[in-house]
């Protein structure tokens, strides 16, 4: 079994299973999205749809599901591309780069969602 640091978590069955998960919650969200692009939109409905909490919570967990989809899929890329065997000597070093530069887009994106959501 391959484990990692800069894994998610430690082993591909709950990497796995969280992609799934996190799936199926963006797959909801974006369901719930799309019914209510159908109808008539406004900027008071829509404004008013955002305004309840479970769509706060909703919107949220949908973006803290995007990051975990994510990084399980940027990691895997990384980890199955960006090796000293396929770019030399400084493949570590390009891997663990990419990695920090996309945890941190990802960390900075929630925090922009939360900021957006509940302000």
């Amino acid at each position: 079994m391959v484990t990692s640091v800069t894994s998610f978590s430690r082993t591909g069955l709950s990497d796995w299973l969280i992609q799934r998960v996190t799936s199926i919650i963006l797959l909801a969200y974006f369901i719930l999205i799309a019914y209510q692009l159908l109808g008539s939109v406004d900027y008071t409905s829509w404004e008013s749809l955002f305004e309840q909490t479970w769509m706060k919570v909703f919107t949220l967990l949908a973006a803290l599901s995007l990051a975990a989809h994510s990084w399980i899929g940027l990691w895997s890329v990384f980890t199955d591309y960006l090796t000293e065997r396929m770019l030399g000597p400084k493949g570590n070093v390009i891997r663990l780069t990419c990695q920090l530069w996309a945890s941190t887009a990802l960390v900075a994106y929630v925090i922009w969602a939360v900021v957006i959501v509940w302000s």
